[in-house]
Order: structure tokens, then C-alpha cells, then sequence
């Protein structure tokens, strides 16, 4: 049992730390190729970014790197289709909104989450889990918003925003489970329908945000290479993501996806020299503080759950073994008659 529950600890922190250095690098890349070289079609690369990841996949299920299991194609088109549609909402979120609100609008993914799972699936947060994500949310405030600027449009897409991409992140965890599938299983069956809303609606969204036609962009060979680059460290974006859900939880994915705006924010500073404050550096450092309060309430809180599950297992095996009498009864200590 100790054994198995080592090798899961560095599962999770394999995914975690494949999650946080892909995410990163393709936030890198990816402005690059749109501030530097004039590339702005967000939700159209995002449809490319799942079609290679669906093709790279489907090589590896030839090679016989995973087997497939097929699941409900009801639950699968819904999911495929629900994650399309919030991620073209956070673009539409991003491009109707200042970066502050749209900051904002992340941060209260979180909360949503929290007030999801407790309502719909009954799910517990300590106090000491709450205050942790209180101080991430506060810190991560701090660092990365600026301007606050509000209008109805941006406000609507903002909270549909919100709503479609937590329940997409709780099916990814739900699904796993409840279906007995692994993220490379759900991504596989998930993947094209995913692409496909997006590549349908992708081209829409960006002429709408920046007045340009993808279709009529000049690709040089620079803005190739870079979007091929992207495409590729795509399938490790998406393979972790799905990986790091089935393996913790959507709030845990939250308080990831903030420590990378951290990593993201301080990258930009040392490599790309952007702006940097003391606002800045005082919100990152709250933030890692949140951070380790979470992963350590988090770390104890499951020790205690299994020390528990192990002594009620433990008991039970007990009871279990209890010799029988002739009659059929457990021989007990308050009932002196049946002792031997």
C-alpha cells in the first residue's frame, strides 16, 4: 500500500511539473509569434493546436503506446463540444474585456469551482483549504490586474466564460473516474470535437477581435515554424492538463494554472524584459505563500484520510477473521457463555 501510494505521488508531481514547463513554454512561444511576428488568431490556432493533438495521438494508439476505450458518444460529443465553447469564450472574454477584468474573470474560476463541486457533488473543503485559495486568489490579484473596466457584453461572456469552463474541468475529473478511463483515453475520444467547434468557429472569433481574415494572413516561413512549434508543445499542454485533472482535482488545476501566471509574469520580466513592479513581486510572492498552503493542507489532509481508510480497513479485517462458533456466532468477550 505505502508502494502504491508513492508511485501515485510521483505521478502527480510528474504531471504537475509536466503541466507547469509545457504551459509555460507555449505562453512564451506563443507571444512571440503573436506581439513579435503579427500573428493574432488565437481561437484558429487553438482548433490547429487540437488537431495535432488528436493526430499525434492517434499515431501513438497505432504504435500501441495506450488502448482505447471507447465511451458514451452522447457524454463525449457533449464534453468535446462544452470545452470548444469555453475556450472560445475566454477568448471572447479576453478581446471584449480589459486585461484586468479578464484577469478577474480567472481568478473567479476558483470560488465557482468550490461552490460547484460542494452544491452538485457534495465535496468538503476544509477551512484551512479555503483560506489557502483565499491567500493564492489575493496574491495572484495583486500581481497580475491592473484595470478594472466593466461593460455588459464583456460581463456576459465573462460569466459564460466562467460556467463553461468549470464544468468542463469537473467532467474531466468526473469522467475519468466514474467511466474508468485515463486522460490520454478522454483526450483521444474528446479531441476531434473539440477541434472541430473551434475550427468552425475559430475564424469567426478572431475576425471579430481583430478585424483581420486568418485565411488572408501572409505566413512567412518564420510564423510557420512558430506555429508548428506551438502545435507541438500543444500536445503536451493538453495531454497534462487532462492528466493533472484526472490525477488531483479542477481546484488543483486552478492553483497550478496561477502558479504558471506567476512563472509566466517572471519569465516575461528576465527574458522578455516586460514591465516589472513592486505591486508585481509583492502578488507573486503572496501567491507562493497560498500556494504552499495549499499543497501542504492538501498533503495533509489526504495522509489523514488514508491513515483513516488504513485503520477502518485494518478493523474490519479483524472482525472479519473473528472465530466462529458451531452456531455460527463470533466468539466475543462480552458474551462468556460461547468461550471455548
Amino acid at each position: 500500500m505505502g508502494e502504491m501510494s508513492s508511485n501515485h505521488q510521483l505521478g502527480v508531481i510528474g504531471a504537475l511539473f509536466l503541466s507547469v514547463a509545457s504551459s509555460v513554454s507555449i505562453v512564451i512561444v506563443n507571444k512571440a509569434l503573436m506581439s513579435n511576428l503579427g500573428f493574432p488568431f488565437a481561437t484558429t490556432l487553438t482548433s490547429w493546436h487540437l488537431m495535432v493533438t488528436y493526430c499525434t495521438l492517434h499515431v501513438a494508439l497505432r504504435m500501441n503506446f495506450f488502448e482505447n476505450k471507447p465511451v458514451d458518444l452522447k457524454t463525449v460529443i457533449f464534453f468535446g463540444i462544452l470545452n470548444g465553447v469555453s475556450i472560445g469564450l475566454l477568448n471572447l472574454s479576453l478581446g471584449f474585456n480589459s486585461i484586468g477584468f479578464y484577469q478577474m474573470t480567472k481568478l473567479a474560476i476558483i470560488p465557482f469551482t468550490v461552490l460547484l463541486e460542494t452544491i452538485f457533488l457534495k465535496k468538503q473543503f476544509s477551512q484551512n483549504i479555503k483560506f489557502s485559495l483565499f491567500v493564492l486568489l489575493i496574491g495572484v490579484g495583486i500581481a497580475s490586474i491592473t484595470d478594472l473596466q466593466l461593460n455588459f457584453v464583456g460581463t456576459v461572456l465573462s460569466l459564460l466564460a466562467i460556467m463553461t469552463t468549470c464544468v468542463g474541468q469537473i467532467l474531466t475529473n468526473t469522467i475519468q473516474k466514474r467511466l474508468n478511463v485515463s486522460s490520454t483515453q478522454l483526450l483521444y475520444q474528446s479531441a476531434p470535437f473539440q477541434a472541430a467547434v473551434l475550427f468552425v468557429s475559430g475564424p469567426l472569433v478572431d475576425q471579430c477581435l481583430t478585424k483581420q481574415n486568418v485565411f488572408a494572413h501572409k505566413y512567412s516561413p518564420i510564423v510557420l515554424a512558430f506555429i508548428l512549434l506551438s502545435c507541438l508543445i500543444a500536445v503536451s499542454v493538453n495531454f497534462s492538463t487532462f492528466l493533472v485533472i484526472g490525477k488531483t482535482s479542477p481546484v488543483t488545476y486552478q492553483v497550478l494554472g496561477h502558479l504558471k501566471t506567476c512563472l509566466v509574469l517572471g519569465f516575461g520580466y528576465t527574458l522578455l524584459h516586460d514591465p516589472f513592479t513592486t505591486r508585481n513581486i509583492l502578488g507573486i510572492l503572496i501567491a507562493i505563500v497560498g500556494m504552499g498552503l495549499y499543497s501542504y493542507f492538501c498533503n495533509h489532509e489526504n495522509k489523514k484520510k488514508q491513515d483513516e481508510d488504513f485503520s477502518s480497513l485494518s478493523q474490519n479485517k479483524e472482525k472479519d477473521t473473528t472465530p466462529l462458533l458451531a452456531n455460527g456466532r463470533k466468539m466475543d468477550e462480552e458474551n462468556p457463555d460461547d468461550k471455548i
